[in-house]
């Protein structure tokens, strides 16, 4: 059931994800070519700017389901069993505690929000655009979860890192 689940959020991540790079690229590249034409677009910084931090926080969650970020597995399996699951658990409560604030402050920001608009484009509200930062911290902490259980595995058989293999 837990296979099938990340299965399914591992897919629709890297469709979002590759929908906003391709966006990012698309909005980069009319920049330019406007620019070079002599005329900009007053928007593009705006927009570029939180492209690239919807595509970092949900690249962020999709690396989190594969295992793929920064962690400490070559220390953590050189521990013995015992402490090596004392570790695993240590470092997955601090990753789900830094990310439930974060979510919280987010949530604390989006209603500071209320109302404001972006400059440029005076249609859009910061909220929407803002709403990464909970929506994204949940989503880690939901792809954390979901890949702790096949990580603990991995570590407990001494299996080496499977991280560039992507869920199972």
């Amino acid at each position: 059931m837990l296979a099938r689940i990340s299965a399914v959020l591992e897919r629709a991540l890297q469709t979002f994800v590759i929908v906003l790079m391709i966006t990012l690229t698309v909005v980069v590249v009319m920049a330019v070519i406007y620019r070079k034409a002599g005329s900009s677009l007053v928007w593009y910084d705006e927009i570029a700017s939180i492209l690239l931090a919807w595509l970092t926080y949900y690249g962020a969650a999709l690396a989190a389901l594969k295992r793929a970020h920064i962690g400490f597995d070559g220390m953590v399996r050189a521990l013995p069993l015992g402490m090596r699951f004392a570790a695993f658990v240590f470092a997955e409560l601090c990753v789900i505690a830094f990310f439930a604030v974060l979510a919280w402050t987010g949530w604390v920001v989006l209603q500071v929000l209320a109302g404001d608009t972006l400059v440029s484009l005076n249609w859009i509200p910061v909220r929407l655009t803002q709403s990464v930062i909970p929506i994204g911290a949940v989503l880690f902490m939901i792809c954390q979860a979901l890949s702790a259980p096949r990580q603990w595995r991995d570590l407990r058989d001494g299996n080496p890192d499977t991280a560039d293999e992507g869920a199972r």
